[in-house]
């Protein structure tokens, strides 16, 4: 653990945005010197003034740097916001819900030890303003039951997709299926109706055309059963991918919560909610004892 109670990885993120942060602040602050400085430039040219000069002069710049320090208050804001926004959707990559308590956001024995460690690393930075850059580290494997049920979702997920694939594939084959019944169908009415037409053909020529139409009806009759053995073992085979595909799903969402459950039972867990319920309980004594 470092100085802020979290790892290395964690701290040096930190870091970088409290150097955004900064360098955020002391464009502000030249913002705030230039609008003095333009008063003085442009409007302090004279000896003396009068009370309602003075005044005016103040008013203007108040209006200018109030208008200034609120466009960077909501630019801060905002930018706070983006940066919540981008642990949430890696938080939800995971399956976890993070949870953030605003009243420590007023801890001053906090912000004193946040403003402690920014002084810290800023005279650590000019010390070494020649050294290379910090150079990223990979992150810490989790360890536990928390990486097998993350390992066990993914591998369900996996398979989850494979199911589905196989499921289009079979529906395919399916629709195949009927396209040719229908076809073998249509051949066997066209067989039949040149059949009616060579009636009155030589005894020869009818004989030699019922002869291929039986044979024809027969390979139809054979192909016919064969395509509707077909079409019942890949109904039967989809009803089975359907059922194993619901199974997958059940099991993804039943992995999904054991996560979250196991997650909620690590000691970091227990010892950051015993730690936030001790701040909660001290903020609300100050605050009765700030009352009195």
């Amino acid at each position: 653990q470092a100085e802020l109670g979290v790892n290395e990885h964690h701290q040096n993120e930190v870091i970088s945005y409290m150097r955004f942060a900064r360098f955020k602040r002391g464009m502000c602050l030249k913002t705030v010197d230039s609008c003095f400085q333009d008063l003085k430039d442009s409007r302090l040219v004279e000896e003396t003034f009068t009370v309602d000069e003075v005044i005016d002069m103040l008013d203007g710049l108040q209006s200018v740097v109030h208008s200034e320090v609120e466009s960077e208050l909501i630019n801060t804001t905002y930018t706070n916001v983006l940066l919540l926004r981008q642990l949430f959707s890696q938080a939800e990559k995971w399956y976890l819900k993070l949870q953030t308590d605003v009243s420590d956001l007023e801890n001053r024995e906090l912000l004193d030890q946040v403003a402690e460690f920014e002084k810290s690393e800023y005279t650590s930075l000019n010390e070494k303003s020649t050294a290379d850059p910090i150079k990223p580290k990979l992150a810490p494997l989790n360890e536990g039951g928390s990486e097998l049920l993350n390992k066990t979702v993914a591998h369900l997920q996996e398979e989850n997709e494979k199911l589905k694939t196989r499921l289009r594939t079979i529906e395919t084959q399916a629709t195949a299926a009927l396209d040719e019944k229908s076809k073998l169908e249509k051949s066997l009415r066209d067989l039949q109706m040149i059949q009616g037409d060579q009636k009155n053909n030589a005894n020869q020529d009818i004989t030699e055309l019922e002869n291929k139409v039986a044979a024809l009806k027969s390979q139809f009759e054979k192909t016919l059963n064969d395509t509707t053995a077909n079409q019942k073992f890949l109904e039967e085979d989809l009803m089975t991918t359907k059922h194993d595909l619901l199974k997958v799903q059940d099991q993804l969402s039943t992995a999904e919560k054991e996560l979250e459950k196991k997650f909620q039972q690590t000691a970091a867990y227990r010892n950051m909610k015993e730690i936030l319920t001790r701040k909660n309980e001290q903020i609300k004594d100050l605050r009765r004892r700030l009352s009195k």
